[in-house]
């Protein structure tokens, strides 16, 4: 089964982004991708480099909405599993979300970030309500996917839950700025969850110059032996390919041995599966 993530750059125009990420989908389905995946905030600028003011809500747009009904007619006319992310409204209040369509174009659902940071042009906390959907897992046409947003990613928690909840497959959409932590340090963080919980991991990153980040690309796919076996390039618009065997799910050291030792009754609700 083969993956796409789509690393591109975002632009202060909306529609602009849109539609070269409606092609890039097209390009990536052409290629034989069964699930196509973007970076945070995919379409439009990362509005926390700045603090939040004003009318932050009208940033944002509802669930469905104008994103996620382009990408489902899409993903009816190609057949391809699109996981997007987006700033979202839901009444008086705002998230980061990532919809899940399934290849016939059904909305599967939507993760929202649990975790909101803080901190120089990452005031996330201004524009984002914790997220309230736990750590859900989709059953859609290319397999079992489950999705850490950005931050997420950072709690080994959050990670097994998505192990735990019956995820092949964790898609990651991520803005990791360059220099921002050490280097190595998320393309290791991501070989561990993987290796621990036994599925494919798949971040896609954001890429290009904004106001107060630079944005690095470098996606990358790991497997569930820890191993990347895929990778972007730096600073560069692309699409990153990957091709996965869901067979070595079941075959990891994380489902053979690692979940059948666990503790159960250590933990807490979240993870006492």
């Amino acid at each position: 089964m083969r993956i796409a993530l789509v690393q591109q750059e975002a632009s202060q125009d909306k529609q602009h982004n849109l539609g070269r990420g409606l092609e890039a989908a097209r390009r990536a389905a052409g290629e034989g991708a069964e699930v196509v995946g973007f970076a945070e905030l995919a379409f439009e600028p990362f509005y926390p480099q700045r603090p939040a003011s004003g009318g932050v809500k009208d940033l944002a747009e509802p669930v469905p909405g104008p994103i996620t009904e382009s990408f489902q007619k899409l993903a009816v006319e190609l057949g391809v599993v699109v996981v997007l992310n987006l700033f979202e409204r839901d009444g008086e209040q705002t998230f980061d979300t990532s919809p899940v369509i399934d290849a016939d174009g059904t909305l599967l659902g939507r993760t929202r970030m649990v975790h909101i940071t803080e901190y120089d042009c990452f005031h996330e906390q201004g524009y984002y309500s914790e997220g309230d959907r736990g750590a859900p897992v989709y059953a859609t046409r290319a397999g079992m996917i489950g999705v850490a947003i950005c931050y997420d990613r950072h709690y080994p928690e959050y990670m097994r839950a998505l192990a735990l909840n019956g995820a092949e497959i964790v898609m990651v959409p991520q803005a990791g700025a360059v220099g921002e932590w050490p280097e190595g340090l998320y393309e290791a963080e991501m070989r561990v969850a993987a290796f621990q919980n036994g599925y494919f991991t798949a971040l896609c990153n954001r890429v290009g110059k904004e106001e107060c980040l630079t944005f690095g690309g470098e996606s990358f796919v790991c497997d569930p032996a820890g191993l990347v076996i895929a990778r972007a390039p730096t600073m560069e618009e692309t699409i990153l390919y990957a091709d996965l065997d869901l067979e070595e799910v079941a075959r990891s050291h994380a489902r053979e041995l690692f979940l059948r030792d666990r503790r159960r009754e250590l933990y807490g609700e979240w993870l006492s599966r």
